[in-house]
């Protein structure tokens, strides 16, 4: 059974009204990334493939028509006329060709059922990337806010310490530490700050439009109890791994369809001729000759291939050569396949262990910040303890964040590499979903010469007018990560202090 995870979002807690969802950034894509948009139009001219083939087994019907002027003659006007004006009509229709049309055609079909496959790949890897992107905005600005918060905190430090060393209550070394710390947090800040913008662009390359406020993502559903039973589905239903299979198959016809060079040819042949000589068939000789005639041809056609300089077997070897590189694509695909499950499963339930133990370390670091700021004030801390514990308390903080980030992709790319994170399992919005098989319906079977389709229109839009990112904070951050600025006098005056 298919898992549905992306139908919670239809259920998700509704998000205020300038927030975007990623249920919306997921919908944008699927209708605007131009990566999936040109994978579309590359599986539509799969499709032809088909009819292509088809036409290989089909009638041709050809008309010629020519007129000559004999400038010089040498013989009588009976058999060298002035002018000859003659025309055909032909039709021929193929009753045997060893094969090469039957097994071209289904190597085709089975290709474009490959390329269907591929194109669930190619989706399911776009949702990826937006699912990463999505989180990474959301984990930089967090960032962002808590590299803040800490410039913030250190920036009160610093004038405490200022204050204090006017009073004589610290020493310059403690206003050096105090400065220093400030100015690296204002550089992580700075770098911090270029981060968040890189990912903002790559959220709008990737959605086509600007992130915006991003609402926290859905919970994903439950997912595989070990990595074997992760691995047990996407090997059944890993599209990109389902595409290589197909591949390896239609593989087999190619093979057939070089033997068949080899083989004999059997065709029908119908024609109906015209000759006109234009009055000048026995011109000047008194005899009334007739100008024109017709004739009908039926025939049929035998062509055996004796020797062909060797270009038979060498197509033959090569197709068999290809079907070796088909076979050992199909097992490099389910080897990345594995691998990818396993990876994303590690790293999924890995990063869900960090999440617990950040959590545990930062409320612990804020606890002991309050603990070090108290223990300063009585004389048995530095300000340098100050200093460390709060530069603790932020690491413990980006990990969190951090780790909350990565789990929520590994797990997404666990149900990608699962084959069930494609447009059918999100419930996305917007429309009816592209349906790949549409086209090949409609085209199969057609056989017009002069049916040529419609010119290639752009799909998706050009993100050129999209204002350039920038680092503005849009979201507050979990109470979890708010560390408040110490303002007591124990701090900026130091008035608990023991004096000597």
């Amino acid at each position: 059974m298919r898992l549905r995870p992306f139908l919670l979002l239809s259920v998700a807690l509704a998000a205020p009204a300038s927030a975007e969802t990623l249920r919306d950034a997921l919908a944008k894509a699927y209708q605007n990334n131009p990566t999936l948009t040109a994978q579309r139009a590359a599986q539509r001219a799969n499709d032809e493939n088909v009819p292509i083939a088809r036409s290989g087994g089909r009638p041709v019907v050809s008309a010629n028509t020519g007129i000559n002027e004999n400038v010089i003659r040498n013989g009588n006007n009976f058999t060298t006329p002035e002018r000859l004006l003659q025309g055909n009509v032909g039709v021929t229709l193929p009753l045997y060709q060893g094969g090469r049309v039957r097994n071209g055609v289904q190597a085709a079909e089975i290709r474009v059922g490959a390329g269907q496959a591929n194109l669930r790949g190619v989706e399911a890897n776009t949702f990826t990337d937006v699912v990463g992107a999505y989180n990474n905005v959301i984990r930089d600005e967090a960032i962002v806010g808590l590299n803040a918060q800490n410039v913030r905190v250190l920036e009160t430090n610093l004038r405490a310490s200022r204050d204090r060393f006017e009073v004589g209550d610290l020493t310059r070394t403690d206003v050096a530490q105090s400065e220093a710390r400030l100015a690296l947090a204002r550089a992580q800040l700075q770098g911090a700050q270029a981060t968040l913008i890189a990912s903002r662009e790559n959220y709008v390359r990737l959605v086509g439009t600007a992130p915006g406020t991003l609402d926290q993502p859905p919970a994903l559903p439950a997912l595989p109890g070990s990595a074997d039973d992760a691995v047990t589905v996407a090997l059944r239903d890993n599209p990109t791994l389902l595409a290589a299979r197909e591949l390896r198959r239609a593989s087999d016809y190619d093979v057939r369809v070089a033997q068949a060079g080899r083989l004999p040819q059997v065709g029908v042949t119908v024609g109906q001729n015209y000759v006109n000589y234009l009055g000048t068939l026995g011109a000047g000789t008194g005899l009334g000759v007739g100008q024109t005639g017709s004739s009908t041809a039926v025939g049929l056609s035998l062509s055996l291939p004796i020797f062909q300089g060797g270009r038979p077997a060498a197509q033959i070897r090569q197709a068999q050569e290809l079907r070796g590189q088909a076979i050992e694509q199909a097992t490099a695909a389910e080897r990345q396949v594995i691998a990818s499950t396993r990876s994303a499963y590690a790293i999924w339930r890995s990063s869900l262990q960090v999440i617990a133990s950040a959590e545990t370390a930062v409320n612990a670091n804020k606890l002991s910040l309050e603990g070090v700021r108290a223990e300063n004030s009585v004389g048995t801390r530095t300000i340098l303890d100050i200093l460390n514990a709060e530069q603790e308390l932020l690491n413990s903080q980006v990990t969190l964040v951090t780790a909350r980030r990565d789990a929520y992709v590994a797990g997404f790319a666990l149900l990608a590499a699962m084959g069930h994170a494609e447009a059918r399992d999100l419930g996305l919005d917007g429309g009816a979903l592209y349906d790949p098989t549409t086209h090949y319906r409609d085209v199969r079977g057609r056989f017009s010469d002069f049916d040529g389709g419609k010119a290639a229109q752009p799909v998706a839009a050009s993100t050129a007018t999209t204002p350039a990112q920038d680092a503005t904070v849009t979201r507050p951050l979990d109470p979890l990560l708010e560390s408040n600025v110490d303002r007591t006098p124990a701090l900026t005056t130091g008035i608990d202090r023991p004096r000597p």
